[in-house]
């Protein structure tokens, strides 16, 4: 079972089917976050996909994770960029709504939970047990994972760089 930590002080592992670089990424459906409350498919083939796994949007480095990625967004042609927390719908749009999010899409993982457990990405216990880990897949148009960053360190940025070179390679292949 992988592991992060919460302030470098407690450890908490992860639950669910822990998915890595060339595994297929599984298809599981979120929720966005406009009014009606749409499905979003995370995996499949098709497409590339960055995504971005989040414990909170109402956290200073989720917010800010957030943030980046809807600027970095604009430039890249040909992916898919989504944020995943398990914050209800109608709050990530308040929160997108403030923070000009408009070039990814921010959903949802509330209903089932499915996505932190079929990506292994759904923190198992401690503090903050129920919440995803900060995790970053880059999934390739042949459905399988291109990238994968697990962030150590809960309350840490991610190395935006490589994410984002990695959506772009995959984007390109």
């Amino acid at each position: 079972m992988a592991t992060v930590t919460f302030k470098n002080d407690i450890v908490c592992n992860l639950a669910g089917n822990e998915i890595n670089v060339g595994d297929t990424a599984p298809v599981v459906t979120v929720v966005n976050c406009n009014p009606m409350l749409q499905d979003e498919q995370v995996g499949g083939e098709g497409k590339v996909q960055l995504v971005v796994a989040v414990p909170s949007l109402d956290t200073g480095v989720c917010d800010a994770e957030t943030r980046r990625f809807n600027s970095e967004a604009a430039g890249l042609d040909g992916v898919e960029v989504m944020t995943v927390s398990m914050d209800l719908p109608f709050a990530a749009a308040r929160w997108c709504g403030a923070a000009g999010i408009e070039n990814i899409k921010v959903c949802s993982d509330f209903r089932n939970k499915d996505f932190g457990n079929a990506y292994g990405v759904l923190l198992a216990d401690g503090p903050l047990a129920g919440v995803l880990a900060r995790v970053i897949f880059v999934i390739g148009k042949d459905g399988k994972v291109t990238y994968k960053q697990t962030v150590p360190e809960i309350t840490e940025e991610p190395n935006y760089e490589e994410a984002l070179e990695a959506a772009k390679a995959a984007a390109n292949a």
